[in-house]
């Protein structure tokens, strides 16, 4: 008489077995998605210098007097601080944290490189025009590369570069006051090059 209960008790739990792994994996996933602090997210890239790359500037964008230059890894590494921040003219979340970057590049000591990701060159153009330009330079990664070798995990991705060319942070997400004024400043302060380093 036992084995008769055994036998369905059985068959039944073969047969959940399948929902209950689906259950578990979709709760991970969903966890993974949205269970976590992306701007928490670890870089492997932290203290180690940006990797190679150059990256063209945003054709026909202009500044005051000349076209906007872009940027390679040799720039970032000239002895003074350098803000990076990846952006795109289709990311709503960039649109959000652009006033920040505004207010941050009317500071003379600052400087503020902008790379433009998986964009056209009308589209940047227009949404640094409707915007405003906040950018000393801007380079234009339209496949995405420079990106990767970043570690970019989706934008709007901010970096602090130090004076000799490497990451000294990354923010993941649109900047806030909070990381700009408790973060970014006073790390900028901190890699400023000494006159006698």
């Amino acid at each position: 008489m036992t084995n008769a209960l055994e036998q369905p008790r059985a068959r039944r739990f073969g047969l959940a077995l399948p929902l209950i792994v689906f259950a578990g994996l979709a709760g991970l996933f969903w966890y993974a998605l949205f269970g976590g602090d992306p701007s928490r997210l670890p870089s492997a890239l932290i203290g180690k210098p940006v990797p190679e790359f150059k990256l063209p500037p945003v054709e026909g964008l202009l500044g005051d007097t000349a076209p906007i230059p872009g940027f390679t890894s040799a720039d970032l590494a000239q002895g003074e601080p350098t803000v990076v921040n990846v952006f795109a003219s289709w990311c709503g979340e960039c649109q959000l944290e652009h006033p920040l970057l505004m207010e941050l590049s009317k500071a003379p000591d600052i400087r503020l490189f902008g790379i433009d990701y998986k964009d056209d060159a009308a589209s940047a153009r227009r949404f640094l025009g409707r915007y405003g330009n906040p950018y000393a330079r801007v380079g234009a990664d339209q496949s995405g590369r420079v990106a990767i070798d970043f570690g970019v995990y989706g934008v709007p991705e901010t970096y602090v570069i130090a004076g000799d060319g490497k990451i000294a942070f990354r923010h993941v997400g649109p900047l806030t006051e909070a990381v700009i004024n408790n973060k970014i400043l006073p790390l900028l302060q901190a890699t400023k090059k000494t006159p006698n380093s």
